[in-house]
């Protein structure tokens, strides 16, 4: 069974259950009306169809179904923290009482005993919900290692740590469809670039923060999605886009109201009102490209931007200069002005409401 498949499974149960629906609704307007032969084979080969989907490709047939789904996923992903966050501290309240042979042997033994059984859990849990969790931990175990060793040895602390870090969360991301470690992994290599960019510039690594326009270059990670098929992985690519997204615009927002962050040789007041600008322009940019190419999660993210800009620079404006009621009321104007703007907007694209 691969993911591709059961997406594809996934997508033919829903336009089974809107095909019903439909039939239903024509069939109340008078519209169309099966004879009892063809609404029977058409019911039977419905329910055959989506009963070998569940039996081979464990998807959600049904609303319930897709219900407890949604509900195993955010049990799933909090019994990994939970169980992350109770194994870090066990470590730290336990740690002092093992020699050092045995602390590097617990060390070496959860990362592998965890690893393994990841990848034995994955070969038998069909749902995958048992696998992430278990692969959230196996990246805890490995995080945990490399940070104890180091002070076990007394290791200078570096940033390239998070190379094996970031590969080993990339891995478990593609071999469990874990998108939480796509997006962990995809911030350890991203911090990594940016502190080797900042090492290059003369900084250490630990004061990457203080350029944030190191962080910049990470941009290309918009172009992972059509480099490299993502097909196969559910909602990867959106990962890939957010997060490029971030890289860019963050350092943007921050930049618009400290300058003095810059790597610009000009005065403080200039580089803000620069970064401002770019802010609004890169935000309708954003907008327009995942219009265009159909990317809801980047429409979303340009806006959420756009309406963080917009209401800090209002602040900017007028918090100072008007009565608190009446800040507020031109907040909530300007919001149905942006409201009607964007509807508007839906209705004059192809194939909105007319």
């Amino acid at each position: 069974m691969s993911d591709l498949e059961r997406e594809q499974a996934q997508q033919r149960a829903a336009r089974i259950t809107a095909f019903r629906e439909e039939l239903d609704e024509l069939r109340r307007e008078q519209v169309l009306q099966l004879s009892e032969a063809q609404e029977q084979a058409v019911t039977a080969h419905h329910r055959q169809l989506l009963t070998h989907y569940r039996q081979t490709l464990d998807i959600d047939a049904d609303a319930r179904a897709r219900q407890l789904s949604l509900g195993m996923r955010l049990a799933s992903l909090f019994g990994a923290l939970a169980l992350a966050a109770g194994l870090f501290f066990l470590f730290y309240q336990f740690w002092g009482l093992f020699d050092v042979a045995a602390q590097v042997a617990i060390l070496l033994g959860s990362s592998l005993g965890s690893l393994l059984l990841c990848f034995w859990l994955q070969a038998r849990d069909t749902s995958g919900y048992y696998a992430k969790l278990a692969a959230v931990l196996a990246f805890v175990c490995f995080v945990l290692n490399l940070s104890m060793l180091g002070q076990i040895f007394n290791i200078t602390p570096s940033d390239k740590a998070l190379l094996p870090w970031g590969a080993l969360a990339l891995l478990l991301a593609y071999q469990c469809r874990q998108r939480l470690l796509l997006v962990v992994a995809l911030l350890c290599f991203g911090l990594f670039v940016a502190a080797r960019l900042g090492d290059w510039g003369g900084w250490h690594w630990w004061s990457l923060g203080e350029r944030p326009e190191l962080f910049m270059p990470l941009t290309a990670l918009l172009l992972v999605p059509q480099w490299l098929d993502q097909r196969r992985y559910a909602g990867f690519a959106a990962c890939y886009r957010v997060v490029g997204l971030l890289y860019l615009l963050g350092p943007v927002l921050v930049l618009s109201y400290w300058g003095g962050g810059s790597y610009l040789d000009w005065s403080t007041g200039w580089i803000e009102a620069f970064y401002q600008t770019l802010g609004f322009v890169l935000a309708g940019l954003t907008i327009w490209l995942g219009i265009r190419r159909g990317w809801g999660e980047v429409v979303n993210t340009g806006l959420v931007f756009a309406l963080i800009m917009l209401f800090a620079k209002l602040f900017d404006w007028w918090w100072q200069l008007l009565p608190r009621y009446l800040f507020f009321l031109l907040l909530g104007l300007i919001a149905v002005l942006l409201l009607v703007m964007l509807q508007r907007w839906r209705r004059s694209a192809p194939g909105g409401a007319q």
